[in-house]
This record gives C-alpha cells, structure tokens and sequence, in this order.
C-alpha cells in the first residue's frame, strides 16, 4: 500500500474571490510549488482533482442551490431573491469567474481521496483545496460554497466505512459539518476553535445531539496547549470511537501570523496533530482549511504534505524556495518576517496551560 497521495488543480492558481477578500491570495498553488521545490512532489504522488459532477453535490446540497451556484458563476451576477435565499452574492461569497468550478473541483478532489483509501490503495492523501466546512445544504457561508468535508464523509460512508472521526483544527468552528451529522451515530465531530469567533458555534456544551465534541479555546492559544488538547482528548476521542477512517481538516488561521484569528500556534501543531492522526487512523484524509496569510499558509501546508508523506523537513530553505516565498504578495501587508521567507518550519510557541484548557477538556473526557 502507498503511504500517501497529494490531490491537487491549477484551477486555484490565479483564483481570487476579489481585491478586498481575504481569499485575494495565493494558498494551494502557493504552498504546491513550494513542495515541488522542496522535491517533495514528484508525478507519481500527484493527482489532479476531478470536478464533482453536480448529480453527486445533491447528495448533500439541495438541487435548486446547486443550480444556482452554476448559474452565478455563468451570468457573473446574482439576483436579490437568490442573494437572500442562497448566500450568493455577498461580501463573504462574492460572485467571482470560478465559483462554482472551484469548490466542486475541490469538492471532487475529497471524493477521489475518499476512493483512494477506500480501495486500499493509500493509506493517507491529501485534498489541499478541501475543508470548506462552512457551507450549508442550501446556502453559501463562511467563504465556503459547497462542503467538501461533508460530501467526502459521505462518500466514505457509501464506500463502506461504518465510523468516521472528523477532527477540525482551524481557527473557526465547522458548523456545516456538525449540522450535517447531527445525532450521527456513524460520525464522530471533535473542533477545537475560537472562542467568541465566527460563526459564534460550537460551545463547550454543544453535543450536536451526541455525536460532537467541542472545545472552545480562548486567545493566545499555545502550542503546549494544543498539544494538551491532542493528547487528553483528540487521540483517546478518535481511538475510542474505532473508526474507519479519519477526516483531518487542516485549517491554518490558528497561526500566530493569521489575520483572522487571535491564537498563536506555531505550525509545528499542525504537524503533530498530522503525525498523530497518521499513526492512529487506519486510513487518514488531510484537507486545507483557513489560512490568510500566503507565507504562513504555504509553509504550514507544504508541511503538512511533508509530514504525511514522510520527508524531513529542512533547518532552512534552499535558495529557489526563498525565492519563491518571495514573489508571493499579500495586499493587506508588506513584507514579511524574515524567518518566513528562510524556513518552513516555526519555532516552537510554548506557553502555560490554562485552567480553562484543563477545565474544558475534562469536561469533555467524561463523554469519552
């Protein structure tokens, strides 16, 4: 069996939601040719994402929203009746020329990954377009216009897996897939994210009729606290629920450099949680997430990659990955700090573990 499979698409290069949107930048295809660079990314690893027909989107999303999508994304406008009824249309999901296509490329990307270790094939692959946790069956949210992470599970679950573990680690909470599987007794939904962030979900108290567990976590988030919360209560909630596979959504606006959140995780978490979840699941999908930052999103991601395929990381960049880390922009910054144009790794953002991190996460082991 392959150890693991990278699922990408040019459709994200040069892909924009718009100038003033936080998805103005580079992310997959940034963190795809650092890879490459790294040599991390040979043909033979690489797969290109199919585009989800629109027969399998209705497994989870409603016809008439699907049809809408397709027709926004043809006209390149919406009407108010589908602005209001569908999310189509507004400052968070702008109308943009690859709409539609892109989240369904994603979209078909997941349901690839979900064949691929269903088959025995791999072991482990990463959708790095995926994550789009927000959507809901009839309406855009959240930057997300279909829900990739909802439509793999499912696929998954027709392919034969009887359990599924969806661990979230992005910035915001994935409200679209706890409300996708509520009550759920064959999916299990762990988020650690913000607390009194957007979508203001997912409280300490919320089971999702059972089947979730979520931990809220307060401002300055660490790295000793993440670590804590993979340990006391990720790993032993994934590893007692004995699924067949395990969903990894791989956010990366937890990160100190992220514009939309206030935690400070250096991505050295991102990695841990990778290196954990690969060792435990008997088959892993990894997607992308959030991450608004194009140098911290293509390092995390990259590394990711690295971790999940088996590659050591290196102490600091060759010379033609700084100079591709240069030429990325970011309109809402200048430049960077040194260190993430020179390494791929962060330095560790150890800290103190709060009593409301040992409180929070006590209260959920008594589910366990």
């Amino acid at each position: 069996m392959q150890r693991a499979l990278f699922i990408g698409s040019e459709i994200y290069r040069g892909s924009r939601y718009g100038a003033r949107h936080p998805l103005s930048i580079e992310r997959v295809p940034a963190a795809t040719d650092l890879a490459r660079l790294l040599g991390w990314l040979p043909s033979r690893l690489y797969r290109t994402s199919p585009r989800a027909r629109p027969a399998a989107l209705t497994s989870f999303h409603s016809p008439a929203y699907v049809a809408a999508l397709q027709a926004a994304e043809a006209s390149g406008a919406v009407s108010d009746a589908i602005r209001e009824r569908h999310g189509l249309g507004t400052l968070s999901n702008p109308v943009f020329p690859e709409m539609y296509r892109r989240p369904a490329t994603a979209v078909g990307g997941g349901l690839l990954a979900a064949e691929l270790v269903m088959s025995g094939q791999v072991r482990a692959v990463y959708n790095s377009g995926g994550g789009t946790h927000h959507a809901l069956a009839d309406r855009a949210a959240g930057f997300c216009f279909l829900n990739e992470p909802v439509l793999t599970i499912r696929h998954l679950l027709r392919l034969g897996a009887r359990r599924v573990v969806y661990v979230d680690i992005d910035a915001h909470h994935g409200d679209g897939v706890e409300i996708a599987f509520h009550g759920s007794s064959q999916v299990r939904v762990i988020s650690l994210h913000e607390d009194r962030r957007w979508p203001f979900t997912g409280a300490l108290a919320d089971t999702g009729g059972g089947a979730a567990f979520n931990l809220p976590v307060p401002r300055a988030f660490n790295d000793s606290e993440f670590t804590y919360a993979l340990e006391e209560l990720i790993l032993p909630a994934v590893e007692g629920f004995a699924p067949d596979a395990v969903f990894l959504q791989c956010g990366a606006d937890a990160l100190t450099e992220d514009p939309l959140s206030r935690l400070t995780l250096s991505n050295n978490s991102h990695f841990r949680a990778v290196s954990a979840l690969f060792a435990l699941a008997p088959r892993l999908i990894v997607s992308g997430g959030g991450g608004y930052n194009p140098w911290s999103v293509a390092r995390c991601w990259a590394g990711v990659w690295a971790t999940l395929s088996g590659q050591d990381l290196p102490d600091a960049l060759p010379e033609a990955a700084r100079t591709h880390m240069r030429g990325l922009s970011w309109a809402r910054k200048g430049k960077p700090a040194p260190e993430l144009l020179a390494t791929l790794r962060d330095a560790p953002r150890n800290g103190p573990i709060r009593d409301e991190i040992r409180t929070g996460v006590a209260h959920l082991r008594k589910r366990l």
